[in-house]
């Protein structure tokens, strides 16, 4: 199969990187967290390109897994987790110890498994490894920007996963017979010159995309340990497991020199990302207003995955949070928790603030919905169930709306999604949901099964003061308004 994406004659691994996030930008290939750029992707369709790990004879013959924490293998977690081996997690950026044992509650449901895959569960069900327990490691899962069928992997640029498998090795974990698995999208498989490739870097054995499993047979020997002078005294203070690790090759006789610390901006290393590059052309720059500046941290992203120290365009003013939730009164009820009329209950995002002259403020949306979209019919939604416990499932199983109408009190909700290809994606991802020991039927609306509703997203028709009876409850939620409630 030809690559989708050429490299050119004389591209570094920088060139390369760019030219894929670039491409998956400009053709909408992610999902949530958005921009890709610094990050590893996570691509629409890595459910199903994860889900081919189960067909590998490798995965099945294997008791211990290590899958990195990253936002497109929480399926692959998942399948771990539900085949009951051993999941092994590495720990954000390295700082408290290699990796966490992932342990599900005893008579863990479907439901809980999957919740222990997310991020949130990776905290939550984890227990810490120590450094001298006695694990062997069957198969790993690693993420990558940029692969090649000779099994040729580049990573974001930060080398974690090349030093968490030289730590891995000085730990005695892993051996020639440790599979090593990536997932990407079928964009990201192209030709990457063996020239740049280096002793520290980290090969695949297998490849797994939404329509295909590549098996690489790669000859290029992966690391056999850590390589010290590629790391400083500065990486050691970030990451005090090397210490100790340095301390044991140290005795066994081993050369630890460090190298020198590499001027900043300069040549690949572990935890220095590249900065972000600036967006070019329209398409790019259309989609610059639905970024949100990233955060001079070193925290681990809400998504699990490894966050760069670099801010992104430190010239950017953070802009000011808004209170994310404005209940409008609408006639009577006033007294009612600021109900309006009939109960509606609107939840709106960030926005910006509008002063009038008797100075009120008022929140205006700051995004528009698009014109038509794909409407998810989800009934069977147990009573008590809360519009919270329903996104938290809707991000679990990256099936966020563009817009959620919630009826709880007819047991039922409809989801609105950009267009019908993203609409078919949830449907599929919500099969099988089940919620308080309730299972959900998820289908497309009725009015959906000749086409699409045009439009703006539906807003039920409120009752009037003389109306008997109001109609049930419910709350819009607006996707780019609750983008970060969603996914936090």
């Amino acid at each position: 199969m030809e690559p989708i994406i050429n490299v050119n004659p004389g591209a570094t691994k920088w060139d390369i990187r760019e030219k894929v996030w670039d491409y998956i930008e400009a053709k909408n290939l992610a999902n949530f967290p958005r921009p890709v750029y610094n990050r590893i992707p996570n691509f629409k369709g890595a459910i199903q390109a994860c889900d081919r790990l189960a067909t590998l004879q490798e995965f099945m013959s294997s008791q211990t897994v290590k899958v990195n924490p990253d936002r497109p293998q929480q399926q692959a977690r998942f399948i771990t987790l539900e085949a009951r081996k051993t999941l092994l997690v590495p720990t954000p950026r390295l700082r408290t110890g290699l990796f966490n044992r992932i342990t599900p509650p005893q008579e863990a449901s479907k439901e809980d498994l999957r919740v222990c895959s997310t991020s949130q569960g990776v905290k939550e069900f984890s227990v810490p490894v120590d450094l001298e327990a006695k694990v062997k490691v069957d198969l790993m899962v690693v993420g990558s920007v940029a692969v090649s069928e000779k099994g040729f992997r580049i990573g974001k640029g930060e080398g974690f996963a090349d030093l968490e498998y030289g730590m891995m090795v000085c730990m005695g974990a892993v051996s020639e017979s440790t599979v090593v698995v990536t997932v990407v999208h079928d964009c990201q498989v192209l030709d990457i010159p063996e020239e740049l490739m280096e002793s520290h870097d980290l090969t695949v054995d297998y490849i797994l995309t939404p329509t295909r499993v590549i098996k690489t047979d790669c000859q290029r020997p992966k690391p056999q340990g850590i390589i010290w002078t590629k790391l400083d005294p500065d990486m050691l203070e970030k990451i005090p497991i090397l210490k100790k690790l340095r301390d044991l090759e140290e005795q066994a006789g081993k050369d630890v020199t460090l190298g020198e610390a590499p001027v900043a901006g300069s040549g690949e290393g572990a935890g220095r990302p590249r900065r972000e590059p600036r967006p070019q052309g329209d398409q790019r720059a259309r989609r610059e207003p639905r970024r949100r500046p990233r955060r001079n941290t070193q925290e681990q992203d809400a998504d699990g995955e490894h966050k760069g120290e670099y801010t992104g365009e430190p010239q950017q003013k953070p802009r000011r949070r808004q209170p994310r939730v404005r209940r409008e009164s609408r006639g009577e009820g006033k007294e009612d928790g600021g109900r309006g009329e009939g109960g509606r209950q609107e939840v709106r995002g960030r926005g910006r603030e509008k002063t009038g002259e008797d100075g009120t403020t008022e929140a205006t949306a700051e995004r528009r919905p698009p014109l038509t979209v794909t409407t998810v019919y989800l009934g069977g939604i147990p009573a008590g169930l809360r519009v919270s416990e329903l996104k938290t499932a809707l991000r679990e199983r990256e099936a966020a709306p563009l817009r959620l109408t919630w009826q709880g009190a007819q047991h039922r909700a409809f989801l609105d999604y950009v267009d019908s290809q993203a609409a078919d994606q949830a449907l599929e991802a919500l099969q099988g949901l089940s919620l308080n020991g309730h299972s959900l039927q998820a289908e497309l609306a009725k009015s959906q099964r000749g086409g699409r509703r045009p439009g703006p997203p539906n807003r039920r028709p409120r009752a009037t003061s003389g109306s008997k009876s109001a109609p049930a409850e419910s709350a819009s939620v607006d996707h780019a308004a609750t983008q970060e409630a969603i996914h936090a």
